[in-house]
């Protein structure tokens, strides 16, 4: 049941051109890149992560919001075109961290800070291409039942409202 991390999501979603672009952006090869980009979404996922916990309402709402796209089908036309439609509070969630976060990863790597925004920006549409997919892997039709033992019916869980903290640790991987 080894479920791969969310920067490994994040890796394959890019794919390797737009880990090359991100190669050539940064000024090293692709497996600076990887690292860099890994550095990067640890940086943000735990600040949404931190924030979350915090009892931010807006994020907890750009969450909710990623794990009930309303236009699912959308989704296979576009790889993540469903999740990108639905994230729009995420998009502004996303963006209000990226400044931090790209200091943050500038001191840890020496990177120029705004190499950094350069990355994350180009990061954001797929951080919420994974978040939506992660969200409805882990909420429709038994696509992987182990996920929520003892969960009510999907529809009831929806309409309640997921544990935050579940759903978290769900779509970001980490901690339940």
């Amino acid at each position: 049941m080894s479920e791969p991390s969310f920067q490994d999501d994040v890796l394959n979603e890019l794919g390797d051109d737009k880990l090359t672009e991100i190669a050539g952006l940064l000024g090293t090869d692709t497996d600076g890149a990887r690292q860099t980009v890994s550095e990067t979404v640890g940086a943000m996922t735990g600040d949404l992560q931190e924030k979350a916990d915090d009892g931010d309402d807006e994020v907890r709402q750009a969450f909710a919001e990623v794990s009930e796209p309303p236009l699912q089908g959308v989704a296979t036309l576009g790889g993540g075109l469903g999740g990108l439609l639905g994230g729009g509070m995420m998009a502004g969630v996303l963006s209000k961290v990226s400044k931090p976060v790209a200091n943050a990863v500038s001191k840890k790597t020496g990177i120029p800070a705004p190499t950094v925004m350069r990355v994350i920006e180009m990061l954001i549409p797929v951080l919420m291409a994974v978040f939506a997919k992660r969200a409805a892997g882990r909420g429709t039709a038994g696509a992987s039942g182990a996920a929520a033992p003892g969960a009510a019916a999907p529809g009831a869980a929806a309409s309640e409202g997921p544990d935050l903290g579940d759903l978290l640790g769900q779509i970001l991987g980490g901690r339940k």
